[in-house]
C-alpha cells in the first residue's frame, strides 16, 4: 500500500531503486521528487550517491 499519498508506481520504483544501488529509502524518494521517474536517471544519481558514502 502506498504511503504517504505517494503512488503504487512511485512505491514500486523506490523498493527497486533500493534493492539495485543500496540508497536508503529516503534518498530513494528524494530522488523520484527531484528527477521523475526516469529509471536511467535516477540510476544514475544513486550510483553517484552511493559512491559518495563510501568515502
Amino acid at each position: 500500500m502506498a504511503q504517504d499519498g505517494r503512488t503504487p508506481e512511485v512505491d514500486e520504483l523506490v523498493r527497486r531503486l533500493v534493492a539495485t544501488t543500496g540508497i536508503t529509502e529516503t534518498q530513494a524518494l528524494e530522488l523520484v521528487s527531484l528527477l521523475g521517474l526516469n529509471w536511467a536517471s535516477l540510476m544514475r544519481e544513486a550510483k553517484v550517491l552511493k559512491a559518495t558514502q563510501r568515502r
